[in-house]
């Protein structure tokens, strides 16, 4: 297959946009072909909102470059990461109207929730699940704070259901059942929605632990549960040294808590192959979101260093972290019960045997070669859900 790989990166780093490089790095690995299509939200900075917010809702200047790229190039397939707010969902028209079947990941909860994360008040919230327009979102500003903002999206999401825009999408796929689920609880149709997790590739192997230290690694934002980490912390009385590794908009509260406990040091942004280092010596991985993640990346490469997870018992991550098995899991948004698994866990006599076992997990179900299978699966299917003929009419616009 020959493809084409659409994208639209975050300003701030995210696993999306990692995802993106590794289908990328991976399909050409395996010999294919790939043509890359791709914005970036910097352009965002200093632009016209008025645009920005029309473009979201149809970049007809991204429908006619993508549909000529599409001419140029011939793809059997157009795959999409994240086509939010820059492409838009002129990405699918485009492809479309050429006869090319189109796969979307679904890496976040942007179809269902303007502010992507189904959280609202450091609570989950499924409000707008079964909301044709999502007004919840705009009344509480889900969307950055930002009515006008979470109006924009609920209208781009209210129109193009209208307009029959996500049937154009030939398959889906979430990264976990459980996410997988959520989507189909909103109505969206289960028999075009596969599963496919996300993968660590290159695979640099497990390491052995040997760093005596706990690891959180993320966006250090409300909804990765930062203030919950920090607060744990605080109750915890043994000497067990935290290591947080990320940048956003909790930054200050992780650098006063470290200013404040000795144990706990803010390491900021690191790259990719200092933050694996830091994994493979790492006792354990602390994921303590309190929102439904889709997948919690950050697990899948602590299983290939082979280290443990102690997660919340939410969305996604209950699926991949089984109890005192692979990890440990507690209460979201709970101080004490992170305290105690993370106590408990580091107590263990027998952590080199859970090393052994979350090593191979990773090697059952995370391989790059696993992931390749499953992307091809799922290709397949979405070039042979219908017959297409390319339509030269002018597109339809929103």
């Amino acid at each position: 297959m020959k493809f084409l790989l659409c994208h639209n990166f975050y300003q701030q780093f995210g696993g999306e946009d990692q995802s993106f490089f590794d289908d990328v790095s991976l399909l050409r690995s395996r010999g294919h072909e790939v043509v890359e299509f791709t914005r970036h939200n910097d352009a965002i900075e200093g632009a016209n909102r008025v645009r920005i917010a029309i473009g979201t809702l149809w970049n007809s200047a991204v429908y006619r470059e993508l549909r000529a790229l599409i001419r140029r190039e011939r793809p059997d397939i157009v795959h999409c990461t994240n086509i939010f707010p820059l492409i838009s969902p002129a990405a699918y028209q485009a492809a479309s109207d050429e006869g090319v079947p189109v796969v979307q990941a679904l890496g976040n909860y942007r179809l269902l929730c303007p502010g992507a994360t189904l959280l609202r008040d450091g609570a989950v919230c499924e409000t707008c699940l079964s909301k044709s327009f999502a007004w919840p979102a705009v009344q509480h500003a889900c969307y950055r704070g930002s009515r006008l903002g979470s109006a924009v999206i609920a209208t781009m999401n209210a129109a193009h259901k209208l307009k029959g825009t996500w049937q154009r999408v030939d398959r889906y796929y979430a990264p976990t059942q459980i996410a997988r689920d959520v989507f189909i609880r909103s109505g969206m149709p289960a028999d075009r929605i596969d599963v496919r997790p996300y993968m660590v590739n290159p695979d640099l192997g497990p390491g052995q632990g040997k760093g005596g230290y706990v690891l959180f690694v993320g966006r250090l934002s409300p909804e990765k549960g930062i203030t919950t980490l920090i607060n744990a912390w605080a109750e915890i009385e043994e000497n067990i040294p935290l290591r947080i590794i990320g940048d956003g908009p909790c930054r200050d509260e992780v650098r006063a808590a470290a200013a404040k406990d000795p144990r706990i040091t803010s390491m900021g942004y690191l790259p990719l192959e200092k933050v694996y280092e830091q994994l493979h010596d790492a006792t354990c991985l602390v994921m303590p979101s309190v929102w439904y993640e889709t997948f919690g990346r950050t697990i899948v490469e602590a299983y290939a260093a082979g280290t443990p997870v102690v997660a919340s018992r939410l969305g996604a991550m209950q699926e991949l972290v089984v109890h005192r098995e692979t990890g440990m899991q507690f209460e979201p948004g709970s101080p004490t019960a992170l305290a105690r698994a993370v106590t408990e866990l580091c107590r263990r006599s027998d952590l080199a045997d859970m090393r052994a076992r979350v090593r191979s997990e990773f090697d059952e179900k995370f391989t790059s070669e696993q992931n390749y299978q499953q992307l091809i699966r799922i290709c397949e299917r979405a070039m042979g859900h219908g017959s297409r003929t390319a339509n030269v009419e002018a597109p339809c616009s929103v």
